[in-house]
């Protein structure tokens, strides 16, 4: 490379050069004025004529060239450098993209001159210190119509998530929607919201298919990699919706369990259960069902449920319990703090925590006894004698009764034995769930005796959190950094936001019960003076007293 002086008039414009975009004015005059001041600090570069010629082309620095004419200067310093077999075409991108970033288009056309000369995508990106990926990404512009291309040329550029919706739609939808939507002298600016959503379409990605490669070959289902998308996870999807949600119907009827059902998503995204049914929110039981459906996003989701027991016929009553035809005045009622399906989530978290904690917690024997004494004193519990009666929970109480029997047919254990099998029946029998296994207030002294709050879950979910009034949402926010908002859903996204670092338990959750019904429950079945099991009685109700601190 050498130095030598030429008339700038004489140099030739390199057609492959990578800047092809102008520059502003601004720049332009700022370069002039810097020119007719010192001169040129940095001599263009230029090679010779390749096609036989004896002139010169520009290899870089065609802007100072130009000003350099602008300024009337007769002569220029230039460097001469050796013609490139890629006619300067990765050598001029190496230089602008170090001296001054191309615009997105820029690189797009420089990088398609590179792959024409038979630059792979691998060696552009070793050579330009590009991911392979980036090289990918702008090579979709090879998918925008002309017209709108050369908008994008002058800097008016969409954000990436806009133009991988550009170049995923084909050319004539682009054209239709760009003749509603380019600019107009008036305003020369696109609105680049308006042309994606002309272009939108929905996307089912990979990640939240349940079905299979093979059954997604039967469907037709071809996927598309999004290279917009971070590089760590799974980004194919496919806009054949139809397709998609017919592999996912298929996927649930071939991994459909027992007592499972398929079911329709409502206008929440929520499963539509059948009649009656009550949504499980804790650990199913053997006797629940399973409903399968797939949501808005179109994954798949299950949710746990159970049918209510058959109710007997009673006598005809009008409202609460009056003879029919009694007129009444209604009055309406204020929205209570937790709603009935609040507490009937509350009475499954209840009922998990305290079989947890019966399975785990430290247990004294002599608080097993006294447990199994409030257990077998449950609503739910039904004693049959010779009298005859029910027979509802001896499955379960004589598989916990045979562990203690030897194989000599005599009751044979050891200590650990008779606790698990105390355990057990205490497991079985204590219940907090709101319908016919509800033990009743036994059910909460025994979890506060052994401290099964703590096992509690995370209820600072959106679906227990839309289960509470205005006051009793606001309530809750006390204690924490979340002030309450003007709407109500804002305050609970804030709550759920707020909860996702630690976990949050309702007061109305807790299993200590209220003073005043264990009064009175005590009250009602406290045992009298004469009563023969009078000492035993009072030494229950003595230790639970002890327990719950009285």
């Amino acid at each position: 490379m050498h130095l030598m002086k030429v008339d700038p008039r004489a140099l030739k414009e390199n057609p492959d050069r990578s800047r092809q975009t102008k520059s502003t004015p601004q720049a332009d005059a700022l370069l002039l004025a810097t020119i007719k001041a010192v001169g040129i600090v940095q001599p263009p570069v230029v090679v010779p004529q390749t096609d036989g010629g004896n002139g010169y082309i520009i290899d870089r620095g065609h802007r100072r060239v130009k000003q350099a004419i602008a300024a009337g200067l007769e002569e220029i310093e230039v460097l001469v450098d050796e013609a490139a077999n890629d006619n300067g075409a990765m050598r001029s991108m190496v230089e602008n993209i170090a001296r001054e970033q191309l615009n997105p288009v820029d690189q797009w056309r420089a990088i398609e001159r590179l792959v024409a000369l038979g630059w792979t995508e691998e060696a552009i990106g070793v050579a330009l210190a590009l991911p392979v990926r980036q090289i990918k990404k702008l090579r979709l512009l090879a998918n925008v119509v002309p017209a709108m291309l050369d908008h994008m040329a002058k800097g008016d550029m969409p954000t990436e998530k806009q133009l991988r919706t550009i170049a995923a739609a084909s050319l004539e939808e682009q054209r239709e929607v760009w003749k509603k939507h380019k600019p107009s002298k008036a305003d020369p600016q696109v609105a680049w919201y308006s042309v994606t959503n002309g272009l939108e379409k929905t996307r089912m990605y990979a990640k939240d298919a349940s079905f299979d490669d093979e059954l997604a070959k039967a469907y037709g289902i071809a996927w598309v990699e999004d290279l917009f998308a971070s590089a760590d996870e799974d980004s194919r999807y496919t806009t054949d919706v139809e397709a998609f949600l017919g592999a996912q119907q298929e996927w649930m009827s071939n991994h459909l369990p027992k007592r499972g059902a398929i079911v329709e998503a409502d206008t929440w995204g929520r499963a539509k259960l059948p009649p009656k049914a009550e949504r499980v929110y804790g650990k199913p039981g053997k006797s629940d069902h399973t409903a399968m459906f797939v949501d808005r996003e179109g994954k798949v989701q299950t949710v746990h449920y159970r049918m209510p027991e058959p109710k007997k016929a009673k006598g005809k009553a009008g409202p609460a319990g009056g003879a029919a035809g009694d007129d009444s005045i209604v009055a309406s009622k204020p929205r209570p703090d937790v709603t009935r399906r609040g507490i009937e989530m509350v009475g499954d978290f209840r009922t998990d925590a305290l079989h947890e904690a019966l399975a785990r917690a430290p247990i004294e024997d002599d608080m097993l006894l006294a447990l199994l004494v409030l257990a077998f004193a449950g609503r739910n519990i039904s004693i049959a004698s010779g009298a005859g009666g029910d027979v509802y929970g001896y499955a379960r109480m004589d598989r916990h009764a045979a562990r203690l029997v030897g194989s000599k047919g005599k009751l044979e254990f050891d200590r650990e034995t008779l606790q698990q099998a105390a355990r057990g029946v205490l497991i079985d029998v204590l219940s907090c769930r709101e319908n016919r296994t509800d033990s009743g207030i036994v059910a909460r002294l025994a979890g506060d005796a052994i401290g099964a709050d703590g096992f509690l879950p995370n209820m600072g979910t959106d679906e227990f959190l839309s289960c509470l009034s205005r006051a009793a949402l606001e309530a809750s926010c006390r204690d924490t950094s979340v002030l309450p908002r003007q709407k109500v859903k804002d305050t609970r996204a804030a709550l759920v936001e707020h909860f996702k670092e630690e976990r949050f338990v309702h007061p109305s959750a807790l299993f200590a019960p209220d003073t005043t019904k264990l009064a009175s429950w005590l009250a009602k079945h406290e045992a009298s003076e004469d009563d023969d099991f009078g000492v035993g009685t009072r030494a229950v109700r003595n230790r639970t007293l002890r327990a719950n601190g009285a």
